[in-house]
């Protein structure tokens, strides 16, 4: 199961469980759990990997305010879509939120 985006999307909810945070559940906190549900509910289930000369991978990654993305899919000839194979994401991790968005895209990829 995949939800895109993830960790920008649930951010809200790390913050109020910090320990150097006060719990305070607000508009953003209610937000972010409505749309995970949903997103849960919506969920795209991942495809098997599959091996040939004609088959391409391609990586995709993105940066956000709040954390990094990438996501790995499968075109394989005679079908019409490709298919993800695996999405990854995760929050930025101490000075990583400063980078610029120039080397927050180079994180993403790198990672």
């Amino acid at each position: 199961m995949h939800i895109p985006e993830y960790s920008q999307i649930v951010s809200p909810l790390y913050l109020v469980t910090r320990k150097k945070n006060d719990f305070h559940w607000g508009p953003e906190q209610q937000q972010a759990f409505a749309q995970i549900k949903q997103e849960i509910a919506h969920a795209v289930a991942l495809g098997p990997v599959r091996t040939g000369p004609d088959v391409k991978n391609m990586l995709y990654s993105a940066a956000g305010n709040n954390g990094l993305s990438w996501s790995l899919w499968q075109k394989v000839p005679g079908e019409a879509w490709s298919r993800p194979l695996g999405f990854w994401s995760r929050s930025y991790r101490g000075s990583e939120a400063n980078y610029t968005p120039t080397e927050k895209e180079i994180l993403a990829a790198y990672e």
